[in-house]
């Protein structure tokens, strides 16, 4: 055999060529990762920085104890709408959650079993992609058109309908990454599925389950479109929820495209309290419930 051949120290020209040009790429690939990943750090950091040099200022405790301002009218505050969205995103939640568990419950346990299923799972992709605007007028179509007035229940129909899905998606991704082995033993010991499904599976990942249902408010708090067609809006503090309701994005549509100075500085106000609100949904959802699935 020729030892040239198999020599380690004989220099091999084509591996290193291709070996720089791979090592080019890489680094061209890198660079360009970083670089987009800085633009949009970049341009977030520019909207908080924002938000937060406009909105502290309009903190005050008026703005929490005080309704919106009639138009040219000095002071006021956002109590109505922090209420009015207190009602709506409760109230969609509690709908909401029961159903999106359970439903995503049945995915798991038969999502491979019947068409019924696969029909769920696929009417459900198609909702989480549906823009809210489309949702916010089905509701209006098939509830306020048929009471012929606006309402704080309206409001919650239209943002439990968006939130169900993601609910869904959520427990039956968490579900599906029980071991097999917990569930057999389950089985073994000879308790019914439907037991085993409810106290071996779903108590194995409620901590991923409760994320969902985290991330799902955090996705509907901010909503505007569908408020606009169903809950409107009102000037006025109200706790009745079968007629419009006051809540905070639609508050700041309106209140960011006024003339009036104090209601375009009550509009950073609250989008300030909704971005907040909506971080401090996603960090307790990914801090406080985190939880390791068990081998």
């Amino acid at each position: 055999m020729n030892q040239a051949a198999i020599n380690p120290q004989e220099p091999i020209v084509p591996m290193n060529k291709v070996y720089r040009k791979r090592l080019f790429r890489h680094r061209v690939g890198i660079a360009m990762s970083v670089l987009a990943m800085s633009l949009g750090l970049a341009v977030l950091a520019w909207i908080l920085v924002t938000l937060v040099i406009n909105g502290f200022s309009a903190l005050s405790v008026n703005m929490f104890t005080e309704s919106t301002p009639a138009p040219g009218s000095e002071g006021g505050g956002l109590a109505n709408a922090i209420f009015g969205s207190f009602m709506i995103v409760g109230l969609s939640t509690l709908v909401s959650t029961p159903i999106g568990i359970l439903a995503g419950m049945y995915l798991a346990e038969y999502g491979n079993e019947n068409k019924l299923a696969a029909v769920t799972r696929f009417v459900t992709d198609i909702m989480l992609s549906a823009p809210s605007i489309v949702i916010g007028m089905f509701v209006w179509a098939a509830y306020v058109a048929t009471t012929n007035h606006y309402s704080g229940y309206a409001g919650s129909i239209a943002l439990a309908l968006i939130a169900v899905p993601v609910v869904v998606r959520t427990t039956d991704n968490m579900l599906r990454l029980v071991p097999s082995s917990l569930l057999e033993a389950a089985f073994a010991l000879g308790a019914p599925r439907w037991k085993v499904a409810m106290t071996v599976r779903l108590r194995a990942v409620k901590a991923g389950v409760i994320t969902g249902v985290l991330l799902a408010v955090a996705r509907i708090s901010g909503e505007t479109a569908p408020l606009l067609f169903t809950a409107l809006n009102n000037q006025f503090f109200s706790k009745d929820m079968n007629g419009p309701m006051a809540n905070l994005p639609v508050v700041i549509y309106g209140f960011a495209m006024s003339p009036y100075d104090n209601w375009r500085e009550l509009a950073w106000g609250g989008a300030l309290l909704v971005t907040f609100s909506v971080l401090a949904l996603n960090i307790v959802s990914r801090t406080m419930f985190s939880q390791k699935i068990p081998n």
